[in-house]
């Protein structure tokens, strides 16, 4: 074989023998290979020596002056030092470029490709508007998330819109909850005869819903109740559950009562984290402001920098005091100071937050139990109500809750809130036969509107997916 005919590297890598006289592929654009066989062998199998290797010549078929591709930037080539234009093979002198309308050629290079054009092979698109350009980094605000949620929650009061009623946000609310127990109702009761299968599935559901296994197992007596062997629509089951529900409910759906004789009437919240006690306080001094109440707010969430500043905002938007002191300061302390000047302001009611603390934690919990007792220095009475805020998405956890809190602080009513995002809200009604707590609010949304007094029946018909009564 002669070292003409001898294969370069490019040709032995792709099984190839070189031709000196084959013209380059289009638009492709490779420099001369250093490789030590490249250099061994003679001329390169993908450039001929007559060749600019700086450029490559483009092919001299059919050109096309005014095809839009055709000063494109390959996508080898972008960013690189751009190369004077080839020359026509024919050796004749270039011509400047026909444009149309008769504009000569731009003398700034291309546009720039960005990546989705290059994935695409679209084309190079216009760089966007100046007024579009994200903000320089000194024009970014940081934003406060706690303060953030206590603004869009008091953002119905100040734009006075349509608000929905009560049981229409309950409904909604609750739908989760009705909708998983209505599917199940159906499926159980459609073409089938009551028998003891059935009762045990209805029983299935209901535990699945929170309700416990004591108050499933009465709640499926009643329906199968004189009933057995015997056809029965899903409508009649949920009827008959929602009376159940109601009669379970009926003797803890107590509101909270303010003594007036007792001034300040110190209200203590107490809770896990993220159960919305800081939110519950904001909702609650509205619902005291508007009965025509004067309020008090202490940010005893001494751990949590956004929980005083979410109070604060709270404070500011209803034009409520709030005493707080900074981040790490002693809550029990706080509490006591904060009593002393509702006191001497003679305010109506004193809301007292507390920092989220899990149940099984010891420490803590004796943090809550010092809370107590300086309260008390002041007025043996005190707090006069200690609500115990829990998250309703917690299920079954809520029982422990109740039962470990009740140690360390007396609970004295209970606050639910969260319902809008479980398909267990049967959880109220399993606290309400193991405790007997009053339920004073449940909650099924972030905004103002969304906390509201506890309803037995409204909250029975709602959860079993029941028009109101």
């Amino acid at each position: 074989m002669s070292d003409d005919e001898k294969p370069g590297w490019f040709g032995r890598l792709f099984g190839r023998k070189s031709a000196p006289d084959a013209k380059p592929a289009e638009e492709a654009v490779t420099p001369e290979p250093t490789s030590p066989a490249s250099e061994s062998e003679g001329q390169p199998d993908f450039a001929t020596a007559a060749d600019d290797v700086s450029h490559v010549p483009p092919p001299v078929s059919e050109p096309a002056l005014d095809d839009p591709d055709k000063n494109r930037i390959p996508d080898e080539l972008e960013g690189a030092d751009l190369q004077p234009e080839p020359q026509p093979p024919s050796g004749e002198a270039p011509q400047p470029e026909e444009r149309p309308g008769g504009d000569e050629a731009p003398t700034e290079s291309p546009k720039k490709r960005d990546w989705w054009s290059r994935l695409t092979g679209g084309e190079a698109e216009e760089a966007a508007p100046a007024a579009e350009a994200p903000p320089a980094e000194a024009d970014i605000q940081p934003v406060d998330s706690a303060a953030a949620l206590a603004s869009d929650a008091l953002a119905t009061v100040d734009e006075g819109a349509e608000k929905r009623g009560w049981w229409s946000r309950l409904t909604s609310g609750m739908r989760r909850t009705s909708s998983a127990l209505s599917d199940r109702v159906t499926g159980l009761f459609t073409k089938r005869k009551l028998d003891a299968t059935t009762l045990e599935d209805l029983e299935d559901a209901l535990i699945q819903a929170d309700f416990g296994v004591e108050t499933a197992m009465r709640m499926s007596e009643a329906v199968g109740k004189g009933r057995y062997e015997k056809g029965i629509s899903p409508d009649e089951v949920r009827a008959i559950l929602a009376t159940e529900i109601e009669r379970a409910l009926e003797p803890v759906a107590l509101p909270i009562t303010i003594d007036s004789a007792k001034k300040p009437y110190v209200i203590l919240t107490v809770g896990v984290n993220g159960a919305g006690k800081t939110t519950t306080i904001g909702k609650l001094s509205l619902k005291f402001k508007a009965e025509g109440r004067s309020v008090m707010l202490a940010a005893g969430d001494t751990f949590r920098a956004a929980a005083i500043e979410q109070l604060r905002v709270w404070g500011e938007r209803t034009g409520t005091p709030v005493i707080s002191r900074a981040q790490g300061s002693d809550a029990a302390g706080l509490a006591f100071d904060a009593f002393k000047e509702a006191r001497e302001n003679g305010t109506d009611v004193l809301l007292i937050d507390t920092a989220g603390r899990l149940q099984n934690k010891a420490g803590l919990m004796a943090e809550l139990e010092k809370i107590v007792r300086v309260i008390r220095k002041l007025d043996p009475e005190a707090p006069h109500a200690t609500l115990l805020v829990l998250d309703a998405t917690v299920g079954q956890n809520a029982l422990s809750q109740v039962e470990l809190f009740s140690q360390a602080a007396p609970v004295s009513g209970l606050v639910m809130t969260k319902l809008d995002g479980t398909a267990r809200g049967g959880i109220l009604v399993a606290l309400a036969a193991k405790f007997g707590l009053p339920v004073h609010f449940i909650g099924v949304g972030e905004g103002v509107e969304d906390l509201e007094p506890f309803a037995a029946r409204d909250f029975a018909r709602a959860i079993t997916g029941l028009p109101k009564a």
